[in-house]
């Protein structure tokens, strides 16, 4: 493998990824939580690398085949060296989740709660498994030997199979028995004690069962990973329903090129060639795992659990406060009008004041429209419920419905079926250009004028991961913030990427270059003699142009410290590059997502929350939108919040020059910031000469202070 580095203080996507997914793994043996927790953390690591590998490794190869001379712009890697790279850094990672997985199983069997194998039953046992085998599992199995009058079948993606090398007389072939979706996952034995099967393992151990016949000398698990990266714009005929054509395109994604192939359990060598010949996959793309291929199954297992056990084993149920922003009495519409803007923090704070405020707009007579973008909901969502009351209720509802989140774009597409039945109008993301933004637009008429609520995030407008992701809320009753909305809504039905907004950055035209700006901004206050300071917040940064324009600022003397939770191309530290540079990393509880880009400190400080990362692909080829906060005690909340991240000694790392992660220094008692902020999230009360009439005060920029509320409250050591 060519490792060519352009830039010693730039590291290669992919590689960063990886790193940043060890980190889940490493939660997975964290002894201060429980442990079937820790089994959902082996999950969402393997998830997450199921993921990967259909995009990301998906993406590659498609490089290798039809842009042979792509290399990447900051290592000057090229597609195989990128690939040789990823399955050199993939093979110790299944090695260690290996180890992580049996740990967590052994400690769950101590505690009552064992995944088991057949030949760990007695004969009582096993004869009761092979009574539910014959009767549940065996009628519903579509066996096929390799042969040919039975060519190979397609497997699809992510689908587990059982596959087994049969022999008969002299004569060797391989079989396989793909796993029905339909079948029960795990089968719990009869008894007081919580001992279940998988599913997978015992039609392995009944294979020869399966294949009467023949006689089976191997048998594993294997599972197929394909390429899912599909070019959804290439190949739209403009004549065709979007609707349609999107629904087309996913029957393909079911067929694509295959990119790894995993192996549970163990098959003769010359079957292993053969599958691999089938797939056209090499060696290197094959990953063999004492792991289970599927975890999923982790959530079943707590509705077993006894009230004991589930005091041990699972986290307390988290559930969302009130905010205290708002009563609980009156119309939320009202307190909006009365207090001024309002900013939520999820998932510490709960979504429905949000939802309330649809639901309101819904019925209220003054309300003449709502408009909103989509981009990923819940499969059953009360917010698209609420919509469609508003549209019965003659309301025009305008939604921009992405249909091309990945992975989400057939529940989207249904979604927008109903929307559009139930009288709603529903637009699509522009030709080439992903709108990821997430904004909403409330238009009422009170006392003869025009007036705007405008609701601007940094996550989706989905009820169920406000629950699981942090992000932030912002409403507001800003005139000119309600204008930019407006003129982003109009500009979106026509199709027009170039809009020119007061207050809002809209990517791809004003994104990146306030970003571009607000850092030059800094570097000439150091380059007067004054301090200069910048603190990012995001989930991934890999944009050369703002990477090379942060470095520049190291270099003025800007001090930098950025939160940055996965993917991170610039590296802190570097000599004489990036010394001024100090990134972390928090992976917790829940999932961190808000973005937030701050210049400056002290009066002179600028504050925006983003729906846009500082990815290439947000900044120039979606739609994001970024919201200034211009209420004092709003910045001196988020601010708060940022310094009590930075802190943070227990889930946080911190980046080194190298690419790697290392423990923060540990204070005199713990903090973990997430189980900070469900206590004690930070609140600053408006100043008393706020108007209460909402949005007339945020006509001029507020003082913002850096850094207020930096007093931690610790919790006690475990």
């Amino acid at each position: 493998m060519t490792l060519k580095s352009n830039c010693s203080y730039m590291q290669n996507r992919e590689l960063s990824w990886l790193r940043f997914n060890h980190r889940v793994l490493e939660e997975a043996s964290c002894p201060t939580i429980p442990l079937l927790e820790r089994l959902n953390f082996v999950n969402i690591f393997t998830t997450n690398l199921d993921e990967f590998f259909m995009v990301r490794v998906g993406s590659l190869t498609d490089y290798m085949t039809y842009a042979p001379d792509y290399v990447d712009n900051k290592t000057g890697m090229t597609a195989e060296d990128q690939l040789d790279a990823i399955f050199q850094a993939c093979a110790p990672l299944y090695e260690e989740r290996d180890r992580a997985y049996a740990d967590v199983m052994h400690q769950l069997k101590k505690n009552g709660l064992a995944a088991l194998q057949m030949e760990e039953l007695n004969r009582d046992e096993q004869k009761e498994v092979e009574r539910y085998f014959k009767s549940s599992i065996l009628p519903v199995l579509s066996p096929q030997i390799i042969d040919p009058r039975h060519p190979f079948p397609h497997l699809n993606n992510k689908q587990l199979t059982v596959a087994a090398t049969l022999e008969q007389k002299d004569h060797r072939l391989l079989g396989l028995i793909p796993l029905p979706p339909m079948i029960q996952r795990l089968f719990f034995l009869s008894g007081e004690e919580r001992r279940f099967l998988l599913a997978e393992d015992i039609i392995r151990f009944y294979a020869e069962k399966v294949f009467q016949i023949y006689k089976v000398s191997h048998a594993a698990v294997i599972c197929v990973t394909r390429n899912a990266d599909l070019d959804t714009d290439a190949g739209f005929d403009e004549d065709l329903d979007y609707r349609q054509y999107m629904s087309n395109m996913l029957k393909k994604r079911r067929r694509l090129t295959p990119v790894r192939l995993e192996v549970q359990g163990a098959l003769a060598e010359e079957s292993m060639k053969f599958l691999c010949q089938k797939l056209k996959l090499t060696p290197p793309q094959v990953f063999y795992s004492q792991t289970p291929l599927d975890l999923s199954f982790w959530s079943q297992l707590e509705k077993v659990l006894s009230p004991a056990q589930r005091q041990e084993l699972v986290r307390p149920p988290f559930v969302p406060q009130n905010s205290p922003a708002f009563s609980g009495r009156g119309s939320i519409t009202e307190q909006l009008q009365n207090q001024g803007d309002v900013l939520l923090s999820f998932p510490f704070e709960s979504m429905q004041p949000f939802l309330q405020l649809i639901r309101e707009s819904a019925f209220d007579p003054d309300v003449i429209s709502i408009k909103i973008t989509l981009y990923r909901i819940a499969r059953q969502s009360k917010l698209a419920e609420y919509l469609i009351s508003a549209a019965e209720n003659g309301k025009e509802v305008t939604v921009l419905m992405e249909l091309r989140a990945r992975f989400d774009e057939q529940n989207n597409i249904e979604w927008a079926n109903q929307l559009e039945e139930a009288g709603c109008r529903v637009i699509y993301g522009m030709d080439g250009f992903k709108v990821h933004s997430k904004i909403c637009l409330i238009t009422r008429r009170e006392q003869g004028q025009v007036r705007y609520i405008t609701q601007i995030g940094t996550g989706n407008y989905n009820e169920k991961t406000a629950k699981l992701y942090t992000d932030y809320s912002y409403m507001t009753r800003d005139p000119v913030i309600g204008a930019d909305a407006a003129a982003f809504f109009a500009n979106m039905g026509l199709g027009n990427l170039e809009g020119i907004y007061e207050k809002l950055w809209v990517a791809p035209v004003s994104f990146k270059s306030n970003i571009l700006a607000g850092i030059d901004e800094q570097i000439r206050l150091c380059q007067q003699g004054l301090p200069g300071s910048l603190t990012f917040k995001c989930n991934s940064v890999t944009d050369k142009d703002i990477i090379q324009k942060l470095r520049e600022a190291s270099q003025a003397g800007v001090q930098i410290r950025m939160l940055v939770r996965g993917i991170c191309c610039l590296l802190p530290g570097v000599p004489g590059e990036t010394e001024n540079i100090h990134i972390r990393s928090l992976v917790g509880q829940f999932l961190e997502h808000s973005r937030v880009y701050c210049f400056g400190e002290g009066e002179n400080c600028r504050l925006y929350i983003s729906s846009g990362d500082i990815m290439t692909r947000n900044t120039e080829r979606r739609v994001e939108i970024a919201c200034p906060i211009l209420p004092e005690h709003l910045r001196r909340q988020i601010l708060s919040m940022l310094d009590t991240m930075f802190r943070d000694d227990e889930k946080a790392r911190i980046l080194q020059p190298d690419g790697t992660y290392a423990l923060p220094p540990q204070g005199e008692t713990p903090l973990c910031a997430q189980e900070h902020f469900i206590s004690h999230l930070p609140r600053f009360a408006p100043p008393r000469s706020q108007s209460l009439r909402c949005g007339e005060d945020d006509q001029k920029p507020h003082k913002g202070i850096f850094g207020l509320g930096s007093v931690l409250f610790r919790r006690k050591t475990k």
